[in-house]
């Protein structure tokens, strides 16, 4: 099962058509929008800021989600974030992909419809255009994104929402 824990006053808000997946640990400052999934063994810790993720995002297996302080998470709608992905006071607009095992840091802003390759770092600062791609250790752009990648991306979001969806349906 799942664990929602409140931090001092304040509780998570997670709208009743969101799945979380069991072993998945969501504690204070965080609010989380209509279809969206959140799967095994994430934590999501807002003790120190707030964490605001948006409709149909997917936050993958063994994700870790935080704050510095006065620095929110920001995550809007539509975002994918792959497996094992570390967020920490960024700002991911929507459509973007964060690819697995990366990790976006304090101030990091990722462009609409951006997709950061596998295992990339994005420094804090660092800003990400629109519907580019950019992959490394700091990640740099290395090119736009063609339709078949916007394509694979919206792919990936809609399976998402409907796995999330079904897990709901089937949850204990």
């Amino acid at each position: 099962m799942y664990k929602i824990y409140p931090y001092l006053d304040k509780n998570p808000q997670i709208d009743e058509t969101a799945y979380l997946a069991d072993f998945s640990v969501i504690t204070g400052d965080v609010t989380i929008g209509k279809e969206s999934s959140i799967w095994f063994h994430t934590v999501i810790r807002g003790d120190v800021a707030p964490t605001i993720i948006g409709d149909r995002v997917n936050i993958q297996d063994q994700s870790l989600l935080h704050q510095s302080p006065n620095k929110p998470l920001i995550i809007e709608d539509d975002v994918t974030v792959g497996h094992q992905c570390t967020l920490h006071s960024a700002f991911v607009r929507k459509n973007a992909l964060i690819g697995m095992g990366s990790i976006i840091l304090d101030g990091a802003e990722i462009g609409e419809g951006a997709f950061i390759g596998a295992g990339s770092l994005v420094p804090p600062g660092k800003r990400i255009p629109p519907n580019s791609l950019a992959f490394g250790r700091p990640a740099k752009v290395v090119r736009e994104l063609t339709e078949e990648d916007k394509q694979d991306m919206a792919r990936i979001r809609r399976e998402y929402v409907e796995k999330g969806q079904f897990y709901k349906s089937v949850q204990n």
